[in-house]
């Protein structure tokens, strides 16, 4: 019965579907929300002078004169506030600080000073100022200025302060624009598992995870051991090879205690993975892409993406960003091999052009002060360095055919390295071929039985594809000129680091 009715509907006149669509199309008041009006929203959907307002939000600040008192009322949808004139004074609640929940009523009109607008509170006929929510003496916020490391310890309330609130907006302005961006290649967003029997990295530096009740007994709850994520790589591979083209931005956790301004023990991370692509350079390009369709909206000043950084941040700072934006969007990206990396170190280090901790030799690992110096010295912008040594690299990268002048096998890998931070970006093409690909597992000595399922990949249907990882946190740490890593993220966890 069901079937037919669904039948039914979908064999209508497209005609009939065409009129429904455009009679819900008609009435965009179906889908308001009973919301109060945000300031956000008010800056944007200018009323007419003299309508009457309501406004909530929180007290940035406060001036009061023996005739008139000023509040400056933001509520954290944008990094703009409103000016309240209050007159008389008297009128304003005497336990008013920085920090106080209000609801401002008053009468919206056009504005003396710097803003274009402003309400005037004028008495219980034209307005009012309603404490929702006071704060105490004690209340660390009222003082408007703190140190970065002291808003870290108190991570009930860093958000509130306004430079930081514009990171959590411009965080989500970069997710909305990525999702963007995706949507019109033709992605579709999936969603991974956190929690994997296998180890994508092989690195070890795994979470290993287990109910507390089966502790006492030694019973594994997944009847396995466990771990949180470090890649959602291998199951991304899985649904890529349903759907073609597919990616995600999902938590993923390293148990790496590096205790460094770019390091986190859970983060965000952004990966891709695309079929029907046979060479590294088809993702470098499409990583350069997706990266500057973030920046080109930041300089561009879309929905108010790059103001609202410029103006919660110093002059100085402000500049920075912009000449880094624009360093970003003004040329093609370089890209070059490994093994022509390993020869720029060494001649800049043996002509005394620069002095390194380290003079690497083919088949080492390029250091962090080897990436910044490539990419914020040499290149002074960012560049993607491919064909890494195949031992320095994970067991699912394609090896290269040898060429007659490298030093060694490579694998058909990238890094993305941008100046100042390092690596941004880590891809590469996955062997597609069963055997080769068991070969490699085999010649490494691995376990191949957490991998069985992964394998099965590539018995059926198994076609070339690749794909990358992005920590979302260091591109937004890069293009916010954030300092410290761990003021881009709600609430940082690393080693010795979890206050809440």
């Amino acid at each position: 019965m069901l079937s037919h009715r669904l039948k039914k509907t979908f064999t209508r006149p497209t005609r009939d579907v065409a009129h429904q669509i455009r009679r819900f199309a008609t009435k965009p008041e179906a889908i308001k929300l009973d919301l109060s009006p945000c300031v956000r929203g008010i800056l944007t959907d200018v009323q007419d002078p003299d309508t009457p307002i309501d406004i909530s939000g929180w007290v940035s600040s406060s001036r009061i004169s023996k005739n008139v008192a000023f509040l400056d009322i933001k509520d954290g949808t944008t990094y703009e506030g409103i000016q309240c004139v209050i007159r008389p004074p008297s009128l304003l609640p005497s336990d008013i600080k920085n920090g106080t929940g209000v609801q401002v009523k008053g009468i919206w009109s056009e504005g003396k000073g710097k803003q274009k607008y402003e309400v005037h509170v004028n008495g219980t006929n034209q307005g009012n100022v309603d404490v929702l929510g006071p704060v105490d003496e004690l209340f660390p916020m009222i003082k408007s200025s703190h140190s970065a490391q002291y808003l870290r310890t108190i991570p009930e309330y860093r958000w509130r302060d306004q430079s930081l609130a514009a990171i959590l907006r411009f965080r989500s302005q970069v997710e909305t624009t990525l999702v963007n961006f995706f949507d019109s290649q033709m992605f579709i967003k999936t969603h991974p598992p956190l929690v994997t029997a296998s180890d994508c990295e092989g690195a070890g530096e795994l979470f290993k995870i287990e109910s507390s009740s089966k502790l006492k007994n030694d019973e594994q709850f997944f009847g396995k051991d466990a771990y949180l994520t470090v890649s959602t790589q291998l199951h991304l591979e899985v649904i890529c090879a349903a759907l073609s083209r597919v990616w995600t931005l999902t938590p993923c956790f390293r148990a790496e205690e590096s205790d460094t301004n770019r390091h986190l023990s859970e983060f965000w991370m952004l990966e891709a993975e695309i079929a029907f692509v046979d060479h590294v350079s088809q993702l470098t390009k499409f990583s350069e892409k997706m990266i500057k369709s973030v920046v080109k909206n930041l300089a561009d000043d879309h929905n108010g993406m790059g103001s609202n950084l410029i103006n919660t941040v110093d002059k100085a700072t402000a500049q920075i960003m912009i000449d880094r934006w624009e360093m970003l969007l003004s040329k093609d990206w370089d890209s070059i091999t490994y093994t022509e990396a390993i020869k720029i170190i060494q001649d800049a280090v043996d002509s005394k052009l620069v002095e390194f901790d380290t003079r690497p030799i083919w088949g080492d690992s390029l250091k962090s002060e080897h990436e910044k110096w490539l990419a914020g010295k040499y290149f002074k912008n960012p560049v993607f360095v491919t064909d890494y040594p195949l031992e320095e690299k994970a067991f699912y990268m394609k090896i290269n055919e040898k060429i007659a002048e490298e030093a060694g096998t490579t694998v058909a890998c990238f890094d993305l390295l941008v100046p100042d931070i390092g690596e941004l970006i880590g891809g590469s093409m996955r062997e597609h071929d069963l055997q080769k690909l068991k070969n490699e597992i085999e010649r490494r000595g691995m376990d191949t039985t957490p991998l069985n399922w992964y394998l099965k990949l590539r018995e059926n249907g198994s076609v070339p594809h690749g794909g990358f990882g992005m920590g979302f946190e260091r591109l937004l740490q890069y293009l916010s000129c954030t300092e410290n890593i761990r003021d881009v993220i709600p609430f940082p966890r690393s080693a010795r680091n979890c206050l809440c």
